[in-house]
């Protein structure tokens, strides 16, 4: 609609609705709230007059509907899973089922105090005792802890406990090992934990290159961090021997489990030889993703690093649960208190409502619906690796760009024009101009047709009107930014 046809009054409500400050929004004299009259003495007269004031200056005054209506309209441009596909690869946003909040919302659950005693927790307790049972069920490890508070938190435990276990043997070593398509919280957390970092290639399947690593592994390093599935959406098909070259010299396997929803009931880690990893509760169990937590980085081990797992951890039998503190050979607390209850709650709930088939079949459709949309947009974008996919899969956008110059953040910005939030972009590192697609198994078929018919559309696009793409989003309240002078020179300042 050109804007001159718009009438005065539909101008008039466009501007009132664009994005406002509250301190835009606020006018002097405006209350959400009357105070009654006190009925004790001020509490000023007992503060010294040039310690008091009226009020605070700059500060915005606001009817109680203006300030529903400005967060209901800020709640309205939000983009989450609720309303459509979350293609981040690596991240695995599913739609997290609402039975989950209900549980998780229980008035003895939601009301549990930390300082509570055993004896009045044993509820709670209960929970985090079976829920951990639960989780090295499904890895095929030995025991759990669920004190972490997000996946990196749990990669610096695991890493923790390898280095207390080696140091116990008197072997402490010195490198952690990880491959090039590695997570970047993998290296930073190896570093950050004490030990160099080596790097190992991968081969053209995609996964670790077996001859370089053990051509590597010798008696200075610790481990080796690998995803599974990794990055590239591909399973590294010789894990087994990939931990035998590991122990045969000393060393340990530790995996990263972000991706773990692509082998929930269908394979276990520890039955091919990982010592320690970690899981992502935010991602293949269903809890709420993003905004900065809370999370839960679940610690999963084999026998030999038990001894060493963070203090508490829960012991005894049903009705007479507590918190253990004798552990001397423990690594000590990673956080406060045990851990975010919360989302141990909205994560059993969902493996006790989908149980053990249930879990099998959401890994298997989680499968199923990233080699749907490989197969859909196959010889629409560039497939670098002909590897089968598992839990998401990784194009590359280096043909489209070199015939129409549209790069991959253009087709990013895009998507978003077509009611999509665009999916992981430049990741992994090793893939140059990739889009990392993780449909996850809550998606139907319906709408991966429309993702589908979204790339198809902006491919089109790019060949016929590139500077459309070049220049999206056109219809968001905000259009394209300038990210890279964001990053270079931030302007981050209070707006009164």
């Amino acid at each position: 609609m050109d804007a001159k046809t718009v009438s005065p009054a539909v101008r008039a409500r466009q501007s009132r609705d664009r994005l406002k400050l509250l301190f835009e929004e606020g006018r002097p004299g405006r209350r959400g709230v009357d105070f009654p009259p006190l009925d004790v003495p001020d509490a000023a007269e007992a503060i010294e007059p040039e310690l008091a004031r009226d009020g605070v200056e700059g500060m915005p005054e606001l009817s109680e509907p203006e300030v529903v209506r400005h967060f209901t309209r800020l709640s309205m441009l939000n983009y989450a899973v609720d309303r459509g596909l979350y293609p981040l690869g690596s991240c695995t946003m599913k739609y997290n089922p609402k039975v989950n909040e209900w549980a998780a919302r229980l008035p003895g659950f939601a009301r549990a105090h930390p300082y509570a005693p055993d004896a009045l927790s044993q509820g709670s307790l209960e929970l985090i005792h079976d829920l951990e049972e639960l989780l090295a069920t499904i890895t095929g490890m030995d025991a759990v802890t669920l004190q972490p508070a997000a996946g990196a938190h749990g990669e610096l435990a695991g890493i923790m406990l390898i280095r207390a276990c080696l140091e116990s043997r008197g072997d402490a070593r010195k490198v952690i090992l990880v491959p090039d398509s590695a997570h970047g919280t993998n290296p930073a957390t190896a570093s950050f934990s004490g030990y160099e970092v080596e790097e190992v290639p991968s081969n053209a399947k995609g996964c670790v290159d077996l001859d370089a690593l053990r051509r590597r592994v010798d008696g200075t390093v610790a481990a080796l961090m690998v995803t599974n599935p990794n990055t590239l959406g591909v399973f590294e098909e010789d894990i087994a021997e990939i931990a035998k070259i590991l122990h045969d010299a000393g060393a340990m396997l530790y995996m990263d489990g972000a991706n773990m929803n692509a082998m929930i009931g269908i394979t276990r880690p520890g039955d091919a030889g990982v010592d320690v990893m970690h899981l992502n509760l935010h991602k293949t169990f269903s809890t709420p993703h993003g905004g900065g937590g809370p999370g839960a980085g679940a610690v999963a081990v084999k026998k030999h690093l038990e001894p060493f797992l963070p203090v508490p951890r829960v012991a005894g039998t049903l009705g007479a649960y507590r918190l253990d503190y004798d552990l001397p050979q423990s690594i000590g607390k990673v956080r406060s208190f045990y851990g975010n209850f919360g989302m141990f709650v909205r994560a059993y709930a969902y493996i006790r409502a989908l149980g053990a088939t249930g879990l099998r079949e959401a890994g298997l459709t989680a499968i199923l619906n990233a080699n749907y949309l490989r197969r859909a947009l196959e010889g629409v974008l560039t497939l670098p690796y002909a590897s089968p996919s598992y839990h998401e899969v990784v194009f590359a956008d280096h043909d489209l760009e070199k015939e129409t110059g549209v790069k991959t953040l253009d087709i990013a910005k895009r998507l978003m024009d077509y009611g999509f939030h665009p999916p992981t972009v430049y990741f992994p590192l090793i893939v140059h101009g990739a889009l990392m697609i993780e449909p996850t198994e809550t998606e139907s078929r319906e709408e991966l047709d429309a993702f589908v018919a979204a790339i198809k559309a902006i491919v089109e696009e790019a060949r016929t009107d590139p500077e459309l793409v070049k220049t999206a989003p056109h219809t968001t309240p905000l259009r394209r930014l300038d990210e890279t002078g964001a990053a270079r020179k931030p302007k981050l300042r209070f707006m009164p």
